[in-house]
This record gives C-alpha cells, sequence and structure tokens, in this order.
C-alpha cells in the first residue's frame, strides 16, 4: 500500500509494526506513531513490562520523543495513530501536546478515554477511530488468548 492510497491505513500499518514488536517481547501489543509533515516523527510501543513502569505506554512514549523531535512541547499539526484507543491519561497527556489529530484503531470500552468523552483532549484535536480496527483487535485478543492458556 502506497502512503498515497490512504495516509490513515498506511500509518496505522506502522503502528501496527510497533504493536507486533511489543508482543514478541511480551508486552501488551499496542503501538503508536507520530505523523508530522507527512513522515514519522516518532515511533513506540508499550514498555511497562521493560522498565517495570505502568505509564510507559506506547503514546506516551511517542508522544514525549515526537516532542524531542521537533524540540518543542506542542504537536499541534501532528497526528498520533495508535492500534488501541487511548485510555485517559495518554488522552491526557495527548491533551497537553495540543496534538492536531488522534487516529486509533480498536475500541477500549473498559479503559479507553471515550468513556467519558472528550473533555480530556485539546478542543481542536480532531479523532478519527475503527482504522484498521480487525488487524489492531486481533493482535490484542491473541496475545490475551495465549495468556490465559
Amino acid at each position: 500500500m502506497s502512503i498515497f492510497d490512504n495516509p490513515d491505513e498506511y500509518y496505522m500499518q506502522q503502528a501496527l509494526r510497533e504493536a507486533r514488536e511489543a508482543y514478541a517481547e511480551g508486552e501488551i501489543p499496542v503501538g503508536a506513531v507520530v505523523v508530522g509533515a507527512d513522515r514519522i516523527i516518532a515511533r513506540a510501543h508499550n514498555h511497562t513490562e521493560r522498565l517495570h513502569d505502568v505509564t510507559a505506554h506506547a503514546e506516551m512514549l511517542a508522544l514525549t520523543a515526537a516532542a524531542e523531535t521537533l524540540g518543542a512541547k506542542y504537536l499541534t499539526d501532528c497526528t498520533l495513530y495508535v492500534t488501541l484507543e487511548p485510555c485517559v491519561m495518554c488522552a491526557g497527556a495527548s491533551g497537553w501536546t495540543q496534538i492536531g489529530r488522534i487516529v486509533y484503531g480498536a475500541s477500549d470500552p473498559k479503559r479507553g478515554f471515550e468513556r467519558i468523552g472528550h473533555s480530556v483532549l485539546h478542543p481542536k484535536t480532531e479523532v478519527v477511530s475503527g482504522v484498521m480496527a480487525d488487524e489492531c483487535e486481533e493482535i490484542l485478543k491473541r496475545f490475551f488468548k495465549e495468556r490465559r492458556i
């Protein structure tokens, strides 16, 4: 797939690559990329197990890396692509960065920010949900199924 065919799907595929890396490392398979000026400026996956840090979510790591890359704390012209709907913590951090867009794959009805609404985000942040949702859900289901056996 070319980036020009469907940019949201292209960048979600990149986030899924990160999720696969997390899976291989025994981390909950969530991946994220931050895109600015039509290029990936940061990528990350969960590191909560490796770092023994419950805040080391893919989104938090990607947002931090993007800010470092840009040398700025605001990401108004950027898009966060993440395979799972951000939790309230990650959505709150996204709000503080004033990120322009959030695009996510799988919904998270138990812990996702949509449970409480968009009030945790910056008012101008656009949200797109369900991009490649089946693929994003599948890797999570497989991960948790393997751990229940």
